[in-house]
């Protein structure tokens, strides 16, 4: 395809997303207890299980988040203070509770030092990471996978911190100064769908270098257009999902 018929593609699928029909009405994250958006209680809640969001149905992971959250039993482990306070055992016993953690010493492990992190480096308040770096996506991005990458277990990765903002950005009342440098996420859906626009090759897929990849070229194709990377990411995600449907 010629990039102008890659573009006409995009638009296609955007305004399929857009009038429903790739479906997504209904979102993972939508899975929540309905917290107050500005609170710190509800930025915890959409960091905490956003780092264990590793080769597994995001669905299920919010299903499980939340209801590991409503469970009066669980739910101290959505407090950091808390959870430095817990031994490892108990910790662990609530995240596997309700499978919020699949993998019960490495995530319990990754769950504990993102406790750590907010506790200690963000004075207990994940906002405090946004006010400190202006709201400014590239100065987040900055700290997170520059600065301070081993402090973010996975949520400083290619696709989760990208996604991670996206999320904060729908779900709490951050307000990015340049939402159009948020790029796309690229987990395995994104990436099929990638393929299937010609945006990457099969072979740049298949490179343990594909999520860098993908980000640097959707962020080529879309320069000087009307949407902004992670416009796209969620029309990618549920087009992939549905098996590429015609739109």
């Amino acid at each position: 395809m010629t990039k102008k018929q890659k573009l006409d593609k995009i638009e296609k699928l955007y305004n399929a997303y857009k009038s429903g029909l790739l479906g997504g009405e209904i979102m993972p994250e939508d899975a929540n207890p309905s917290l107050p958006i500005d609170s710190n209680e509800n930025y915890l809640y959409f960091t905490l299980p956003m780092s264990l969001n590793y080769q597994r149905s995001s669905y299920k992971l919010w299903e499980s988040a939340k209801l590991t959250y409503e469970d009066e039993t669980t739910n101290f482990i959505f407090n950091p203070k808390r959870v430095l306070k817990s031994s490892f055992e108990d910790v662990q016993h609530a995240l596997i509770k309700y499978r919020l953690a699949l993998q019960k010493d490495k995530q319990t492990k990754i769950w504990i030092k993102l406790c750590d992190t907010i506790v200690n480096l963000l004075n207990g308040d994940i906002r405090n990471l946004f006010s400190m770096c202006n709201y400014d996506v590239n100065k987040i991005r900055d700290f997170m996978q520059k600065q301070h990458k081993k402090d973010f277990p996975y949520l400083s990765g290619n696709k989760l911190c990208n996604y991670w903002m996206y999320v904060i950005y729908q779900y709490t009342n951050t307000r990015y100064i340049n939402k159009e440098a948020l790029t796309i996420a690229p987990d395995i859906h994104v990436l099929r769908s990638s393929v299937k626009l010609e945006i990457i090759t099969q072979k740049d897929f298949e490179s343990s270098n594909a999520q860098i990849i993908c980000i640097d070229n959707w962020n080529k194709i879309l320069k000087g257009t009307k949407f902004a990377p992670i416009d796209i990411h969620t029309p990618l995600w549920l087009w992939g999902r549905s098996g590429f449907m015609d739109v």
